[in-house]
């Protein structure tokens, strides 16, 4: 089986986009769309469905969509193993528009001498077992979640705090408010279609809204970033959170609001995760860069579950 097309089909399934995984793999979108059609070619079905406003993995598109993972992760591990010389750190940032990016760009910057191999896994077990098996060196995820705790031989330091914005259209009631509580968030629809229910991030809005009385609603296929922002961009009921550092781009007209949370500050506890015997020398840079000094976070009172790693 063709790798680089079991490459580019995670990576346009990850981005719901041809062009995004265009993108991500610095190939045309003509490319994408020739490997992914090859790659259907030879397994005899449909991956995806194909839509004005992306892609959406088709039934069995859903199906081979662990196993060419697990392919890929198999690949790794046997270059890996044969790989001369030292390679580069492979770290996992959850999403390339998320703080966790951000925080890792910042190191980069900081010691521009390591090379970084940047993936990005679905949710903390993913990344775990990862961890455990050699597949990566270190990850960024909030840890840990109820009726769960990290195996002994991994290690975890909590390095950012990052607050919670909330993202209203121009015509909510909302949308003029410098500040927001969130107990003042209670009755109000707040929409949040790309939780998933298992993962960190659905641990974490679980327990804000049961803190602090809210709704959030996950109905309805999450079709990615852009169709969320245009659903709030024409609602005057619906609003989202986002993570303050979250990069988001939407049209001028859409008129989106980002309106802080205060009183206290809804914040997501991002911690560096590593394997304890993890021998590459550049881990050891990575923990001291983000160890250096106090967790990043905001000035205030906070709030965060009880079950984040402590600081």
């Amino acid at each position: 089986m063709d790798l680089d097309a079991v490459r580019t089909f995670v990576a346009a399934a990850d981005a719901r986009r041809f062009q995004d995984a265009a993108d991500e793999l610095s190939i045309t979108q003509q490319a994408v769309s020739k490997r992914v059609a090859a790659l259907e070619r030879d397994l005899g079905v449909r991956l995806f469905t194909r839509a004005a406003r992306g892609t959406q993995l088709s039934i069995d598109g859903q199906a081979f969509l662990p196993h060419a993972r697990d392919l890929l992760r198999a690949a790794e591990r046997a270059a890996a193993s044969v790989r001369p010389g030292s390679r580069a750190l492979r770290v996992d940032v959850i999403g390339r528009r998320l703080a966790p990016a951000a925080l890792l760009g910042a190191f980069h910057r900081a010691h521009p001498e390591i090379e970084l191999d940047v993936v990005t896994l679905f949710d903390a077990d993913a990344a775990v077992a990862a961890l455990t098996s050699g597949t990566i060196d270190a990850s960024f995820r909030a840890v840990t979640m109820p009726g769960r705790r990290l195996p002994d031989d991994i290690e975890a330091a909590r390095v950012h705090d990052e607050p919670i914005q909330l993202l209203t259209g121009p015509a909510h009631d909302l949308a003029a408010a410098r500040a927001v509580t969130p107990a003042g968030l209670a009755g109000h629809r707040i929409w949040m279609p790309g939780i998933v229910p298992g993962t960190e991030w659905a641990a974490y809005y679980a327990d804000l809204a049961a803190t602090f009385g809210l709704t959030i609603e996950t109905t309805g296929p999450d079709f990615g970033t852009d169709p969320l922002l245009d659903t709030i961009a024409d609602s005057r009921s619906l609003a989202t959170f986002v993570g303050e550092q979250t990069r988001l781009v939407w049209p001028a007209d859409h008129g989106l609001r980002r309106i802080a949370v205060r009183d206290p500050i809804p914040v997501y506890p991002h911690a560096l995760t590593w394997h304890r015997d993890n021998p590459h020398p550049a881990l050891a840079a990575l923990r001291d860069h983000f160890g250096s000094g106090p967790p990043g976070g905001p000035d205030g009172e906070v709030w965060t579950p009880a079950w984040a790693h402590r600081r």
